[in-house]
């Protein structure tokens, strides 16, 4: 059955290149079907998004259990190494109940924060000690059970992660993370079925956890699907060596070498890569994921992502270890880090940061016509105020500029995903009490 159209009324909209105040959208079955800029007043009978209305946002790069890990890893000083040793104590306390709860509210605290869509890196795949579940993808549906629940959709990334390092068998907290081998990996995950709201892709968790002559299998089962492929690449000086040591070449030169590069694949972090590493990705068509608060908040490196672009690497976002949710402090991050690396200023537009926080990032996470205010495109859109203490003042016009250098996610308005109002007046309208589901879920793993 046809649903009845519905009418929007947006006061200010970022339609890609400028900001447009009054423009009318019409919905059904959870498209756009028509967009009318010049209109002055609301339409009868239209529900009206009072602010700037934006595309809806996609987390390209999500681990949602590493949300438990939010405080409590800023306590004293370490490194990555040492912060992923508190990480692998709390997915030592994962099981499909208590994982569906804690996704499930990081999920809606993502819709709060504008994001219709999220790339779930997911590698938690088996009981503790590594033995599958009785239904071996019960981890993975508990996630994408989550997301449907906090009204948002998801790719879900099922990561091959199979060795701790070169070499290297997985050690006791990687056991549940293993398959064996990517043939194994294979043959579970291609099980997984899509759904309306969930797609399927997949995920090298990087080369020191994937053996090379076994990447291949990764890419092959990608190519076949026409998934997406995301991998961890370079995030670590150290994995640049280890890399070295083993095979002769850098990460980036090694996914090349077996076919892992590709315009369907993208890189996360692509931190630390070498002056011949940067055309290789982009020359491919490798996107490239960052995610600025959390490559600061583990102290990783700023990365070459000006460079990259250059080089025809698509740009996209995520909150990655999730040290905060906020879509917007990750496009000001990407320029603001790139200005301190370089010590000038404008290395991207606000539009051109905007697309990498909606349009790109939904591309590199397989869904086609998301993330553009246009007909045909699918109905997500994200409105934040105009006149809260943070955005008040600037011009109207100026929108995109005040978004990604002003707003954050406590500016969200109203969140919609495919016509659905998941945000209503700053309100959750599926999950009542965000704060306090976190709260338990978080204080469950505690338990």
């Amino acid at each position: 059955m046809t649903a009845t159209p519905r009418t929007y009324w947006l006061e200010h909209a970022w339609l890609g290149t400028h900001v447009e105040p009054g423009v009318t959208l019409t919905v059904q079955d959870g498209r756009i079907t028509a967009v009318h800029p010049d209109t002055t007043a609301p339409p009868p009978g239209a529900e009206i998004l009072r602010g700037l209305t934006l595309p809806g946002l996609a987390n390209a790069h999500s681990h949602a259990f590493h949300r438990a890990l939010r405080a409590t890893v800023q306590v004293g000083s370490g490194t990555f190494w040492t912060w992923r040793e508190i990480m692998y104590a709390t997915a030592a306390q994962l099981t499909p109940d208590n994982y569906h709860a804690l996704a499930r509210a990081v999920y809606a605290e993502m819709a709060l924060a504008g994001i219709t869509t999220v790339g779930e890196f997911h590698y938690v795949h088996h009981a503790p000690g590594g033995t599958p579940y009785a239904n071996p993808n019960a981890m993975g549906e508990a996630l994408v059970a989550a997301a449907a629940e906090a009204g948002i959709r998801i790719t879900l990334l099922d990561t091959a992660y199979l060795s701790s390092g070169f070499g290297r068998p997985p050690t006791a907290p990687q056991l549940r993370f293993s398959d064996g081998d990517a043939d194994a990996w294979a043959e579970r995950c291609s099980v997984l079925k899509e759904r309306d709201h969930a797609r399927i892709g997949a995920a090298i968790h990087s080369v020191r956890a994937v053996p090379a002559e076994q990447l291949a299998t990764v890419a092959r089962w990608a190519e076949e699907r026409r998934a997406p492929l995301h991998v961890h690449v370079s995030e670590q000086t150290a994995e640049n060596d280890a890399c070295r040591e083993a095979h002769g070449c850098t990460p980036a030169q090694l996914l090349a070498q077996h076919g892992v590069l590709g315009p369907r694949t993208t890189g996360i972090h692509n931190t630390h890569l070498t002056a011949e590493d940067i055309p290789l990705i982009g020359g491919s068509g490798t996107g490239t994921c960052m995610c600025p608060t959390t490559e600061r908040d583990l102290a990783d490196g700023i990365g070459p992502a000006a460079a990259l672009q250059n080089e025809g690497s698509p740009l996209c976002l995520g909150s990655d270890s999730h040290a905060v949710i906020d879509l917007f402090e990750e496009a000001r991050a990407m320029e603001l880090d790139e200005r301190l690396r370089t010590r000038t200023r404008g290395h991207w537009t606000a539009a051109a940061l905007l697309r990498a926080a909606s349009a790109d990032g939904h591309a590199a996470l397989g869904w086609d016509g998301v993330g553009i205010i246009e007909a045909g495109a699918r109905a997500d859109l994200v409105t934040i105020a105009l006149d809260s203490v943070r955005t008040a003042g600037p011009l109207p016009r100026l929108g995109a500029e005040t978004a990604v250098f002003a707003a954050t996610a406590a500016d969200v308005r109203h969140t919609i995903v495919s016509g659905r109002h998941v945000v209503r007046d700053g309100e959750h309208t599926l999950v009542p009490d965000v704060p306090e589901a976190l709260a338990q879920a978080v204080e469950a793993l505690r338990a």
